[in-house]
């Protein structure tokens, strides 16, 4: 049965999880966090029997820490590992520094504690996703952020990075992760739309679990997505905005903050109205 990696980032359960996969050329891993959570990777593959060695290939959604802080880590420890990531997002892979110093204006001194070491990837295990990788569809899926990609294979599981939200197993609740600097919500909602248009069957999320009602869950997401721009968009503060959130999510807001903090959302959302076409109304 498919399931996630739990790699209790930060001891917490239920924040980060990645997954394994059988392709044709070997075992792959899809996301594989932050390098703060390389030693509870090593755990979770001990108790499938497998070492970082016996993985092939990772395949990356995007470059965002929580997801791919830990490749070039990995790397230096398992020299063939085979890295699959957006064309975008692969120069970054390879030399990270720009990406080390914007994270590190938006943590400030919580940095490392959060992600730990950002390593470069070497060129030569770098590989620009195409349409198919793996044996998996691949395609690109922006507005959570311009370079994410998703991977649906054959039997109809969406390894949906961040594109199809947050939601913490077992909750129903489908939170919009809209860190800045990227989020576009008519990008997102057109990345819905594909989707949609190829009706998976069930959806694997790193922020948390696998879940089997695709549709409703897509349509919540695009009904938060627009409700929460719309009323950052109206002028709410940051504390109006984290208080209205927090009242929506009742008994499950502490993980949901684990995951995706809400201070975050608010300022990906303030940016995209900062930054707003002319004839964008709130």
């Amino acid at each position: 049965m498919l399931e996630p990696l739990d790699l209790l980032h930060l001891a917490h359960e239920r924040v980060i999880g990645v997954y394994l996969l059988d392709t044709p050329e070997g075992k792959a891993l899809f996301d594989c966090g932050p390098a703060t959570c390389v030693p509870a990777l090593g755990d979770r593959l001990a108790e499938r029997g497998l070492q970082l060695t016996d993985l092939r290939h990772l395949l990356l959604s995007h470059i965002h820490l929580d997801h791919a802080g830990a490749a070039g880590v990995l790397v230096r420890e398992h020299p063939e590992l085979q890295i699959h990531v957006s064309p975008v997002g692969a120069p970054h892979l390879i030399d990270p520094s720009r990406l080390e110093k914007s994270a590190r204006r938006l943590y400030g001194d919580e940095f490392d504690r959060l992600w730990g070491e950002l390593a470069p990837v070497p060129r030569e295990n770098v590989h620009e996703t195409r349409d198919r990788v793996l044996g998996l569809e691949s395609f690109p899926t922006p507005g959570h952020a311009s370079h994410h990609v998703c991977y649906l294979d054959g039997d109809g599981t969406l390894y949906a990075g961040d594109a199809a939200g947050v939601r913490i197993q077992p909750s129903r609740f489908v939170l919009p992760p809209t860190p800045p600097p990227e989020f576009e919500l008519e990008t997102w909602e057109s990345t819905l739309d594909e989707l949609e248009r190829r009706d998976p069957q069930r959806l694997a999320l790193i922020h948390f679990g696998v879940f089997d009602n695709p549709r409703e869950h897509l349509a919540q997401l695009r009904e938060r997505l627009r409700s929460w721009t719309a009323t950052v968009g109206r002028g709410v503060t940051a504390a109006e905005f984290e208080q209205g959130a927090i009242a929506e999510l009742g008994d499950d807001a502490r993980v949901y903050e684990q995951a995706m903090p809400l201070w975050q959302s608010y300022a990906g959302l303030r940016r995209y109205w900062d930054t707003a076409a002319p004839d964008r109304v709130g």
